[in-house]
């Protein structure tokens, strides 16, 4: 089934909105084993809009369109599917009453501006969103099924797992039931990791049957994400297929895995923290506070967080900050850089300090690749220490972005 994705709106257009909207939903469809064949981009043009549309239902099976949903005069995307189709656009009391209801738990009026998200094009099929004012629809223009978004991105990408990916399997005539499993990993690069999994049975490739277990990496420094995506004739024999071979990436990614699925690394230091009843001080330097601020909002963290402390005095020994701030284990992260300007080989020295009641451990690393390179990955290494205290794990474990 040939998609294309058509995202709407002049600042997209104009590069003033970084598209990530765009990446996210090509790697999604790539996941359940969709081919995106275009990708189109079209400002808040009523005539280009209307030639896009057009254009994609003659080439495309499926099309999802992304943004032009909102309220204001340049929300376009329901007017021109409309005249696409050849039809009125048409009031949706359901969705009327839906904003309405919405607005008075907020006790707020609604806007007179907002019916204008209630109309949509005779005949569309309606797609909800439960978190946003913005209704999705569909409707076929010339060959094809559009499929139309919000642009604001957690909306987006709720309604593209729940809804929109769905409606493509089965449009596609895909059977069964699909799962994407994650592993976030610090510590290993991706040609390594691909190394590490090589041979694994039941991944796809190497010999291996078609439409077995697709294996995937994502790269985002300092963390690596690799993807399981997988297929069966129901939940059974999508267990049966995919439980052993997580097993086996869980064993040979060993220490290296931080978290998996919609986990983080601060999510799983938050939750071991609560588990055994500490509280946590942290201290800085050139991190400038990105640490803490990791930690400091999540859900539950008012139980935990004593205090957060900037300076640069990288020096600052974790058990004094643990006593001075009355707290049961402390992280102290200094960054000594070296002289002079930004550069590719830029480096700094990176001193991580974990305190508690029964004593304390020691990390030193060096890095390298710039200022930002440094920065970013120190705050890493900080927390997966932390991480691999509170597990019991090794703290010393050499890292690949790690000079010695």
């Amino acid at each position: 089934m040939r998609v294309e994705i058509l995202c709407t709106g002049d600042e997209i257009l104009t590069g003033k909105t970084v598209n990530t909207n765009y990446s996210h939903i090509a790697r999604r469809l790539s996941d359940v084993g969709l081919d995106v064949h275009w990708g189109t981009t079209v400002g808040d043009d009523r005539a280009t809009l209307l030639a896009a549309f057009r254009q994609a239902g003659e080439r495309a099976d499926a099309v999802i369109v992304n943004g032009g949903l909102g309220p204001t005069v340049d929300d376009l995307s329901q007017e021109i599917a409309a005249e696409a189709c050849g039809v009125k656009l048409v009031l949706s009391e359901y969705w009327m009453e839906r904003m309405t209801q919405s607005y008075a738990r907020r006790g707020r009026v609604m806007p007179a501006n907002n019916k204008k998200q209630a109309m949509l094009p005779e005949g569309a099929e309606f797609i909800d969103n439960p978190i946003g004012t913005a209704c999705g629809f569909a409707v076929t223009i010339g060959q094809a099924r559009f499929l139309f978004t919000p642009g604001v991105p957690r909306e987006m990408r709720r309604m593209l797992d729940e809804q929109v990916i769905p409606r493509l399997l089965k449009l596609g005539g895909i059977t069964g039931v699909t799962r994407l499993k994650r592993f976030h990993s610090f510590g290993i690069g991706e040609s390594r990791a691909d190394e590490l999994l090589a041979g694994i049975p039941g991944l796809a490739g190497d010999g291996q049957e078609r439409g077995d277990i697709k294996l995937g990496f994502q790269a985002h420094y300092p963390q690596l994400e690799t993807k399981l995506a997988a297929r069966g004739a129901d939940e059974a024999d999508l267990a049966r297929r995919l439980v052993p071979v997580e097993a086996e990436v869980r064993r040979r990614l060993g220490n290296f895995v931080i978290a998996e699925d919609d986990q983080t690394m601060e999510s799983v230091i938050l939750a071991k923290l609560i588990e055994a009843g500490h509280t946590l001080a942290i201290a800085e330097t050139f991190t400038g506070g990105n640490i803490a601020a990791r930690i400091a909002p999540l859900i539950g963290a008012e139980k935990v967080f004593k205090r957060g402390v900037v300076t640069r005095d990288g020096r600052v020994p974790a058990e004094a900050l643990r006593k001075e701030a009355d707290a049961s284990i402390a992280l102290s992260v200094g960054v000594q850089l070296d002289e002079g300007p930004d550069r590719p080989d830029f480096g700094a020295n990176i001193s991580v300090g974990i305190a508690n009641a029964q004593g304390s451990v020691a990390r030193q690393a060096r890095l390298v690749g710039g200022r930002d390179w440094v920065r970013v990955g120190a705050a890493e290494l900080g927390l997966d220490c932390l991480r691999r205290h509170l597990l019991g794990l090794p703290v010393d474990e050499r890292i690949d972005f790690e000079r010695r």
